[in-house]
């Protein structure tokens, strides 16, 4: 049951199994209007499958989740899944080289990769003003193959913004990022996650790097080996005694302007 009518997502005794394998186990998780959460933990740690449970592309074996008050299972999860944006490499390869930055943007809004849908009006008006918020608007013409890696994950954010979700997932977003180009990039998701509530969903953050974590983010999901490990506000949850928990060695958090950094200590 959710807990409050502010609540955009709710994740309850989630377990997901697979034979004798168990990849998800318990997971709680809440997230209210007006937070944003990081995601944090080690590979394999259990956060992509996370990510495809909360999607529909990973069925639960018990406990469940709620999306805006509607629960999966009880209604198309098809439609409801319009309401959570994600942003992720794995859609590179499906988006045609030849594709312009105004098409894939405006794909988002019929959740197409490769967009053959028939446009309504003021579609392109629309993904001209994301765009322009992104910084982009001069490139609305260029063809994905002339992108640079860091202006396509600016693409596929405004994409996903174009369905106007309530929930934007950014999957490790910044892999394969130069050092300039990743701090442009969080610069820009600081930016994004500090427009007025109302106009920007609830964003959570996949990584693995706490140096990624801007201080925009207030939640943190700590997860370890398929469960979670810690949750809760970010200032408690990113601790040394934490991250030496979940990535399973001796580490030490540093803190600088607002901003992380995680370096080794002796064991």
């Amino acid at each position: 049951m959710l807990r409050a009518m502010g609540s955009i997502l709710e994740v309850n005794d989630l377990r997901v199994m697979r034979g004798r394998t168990t990849i998800l186990k318990n997971i709680n998780w809440h997230v209210a209007r007006g937070e944003h959460w990081v995601i944090l933990g080690a590979n394999g740690s259990g956060k992509t499958s996370l990510l495809k449970a909360l999607t529909g592309y990973l069925s639960p074996t018990a406990g469940g989740f709620a999306l805006l008050g509607r629960r999966y299972g009880t209604c198309d999860w098809r439609d409801l899944r319009f309401q959570i944006g994600v942003v992720t490499s794995a859609f590179t390869a499906s988006i045609p080289p030849s594709e312009r930055a105004l098409d894939t943007v405006i794909s988002g809004k019929y959740a197409q990769l490769d967009l053959w849908h028939r446009i309504a009006p003021g579609d392109r008006a629309a993904a001209r003003r994301l765009l322009r918020a992104s910084g982009l608007l001069a490139l609305a013409d260029r063809e994905w193959a002339y992108l640079s890696q860091g202006e396509r994950q600016r693409v596929l954010i405004a994409r996903a913004l174009m369905a106007k979700p309530r929930l934007l997932i950014l999957d490790e977003p910044c892999a394969g990022l130069d050092p300039v180009a990743r701090e442009n990039f969080l610069l820009f998701i600081e930016k994004l996650a500090r427009r007025p509530r109302g106009r920007t969903p609830a964003l959570v953050l996949v990584t693995h790097h706490v140096e990624e974590i801007m201080p925009a983010f207030t939640h943190a999901l700590l997860l370890r080996a398929g469960e979670v490990h810690a949750a809760g506000p970010r200032a408690l949850m990113i601790t040394a005694k934490n991250l030496s928990a979940i990535f399973g060695a001796p580490l030490r958090v540093g803190r600088s302007g607002g901003r992380l950094r995680l370096a080794s200590r002796p064991a």
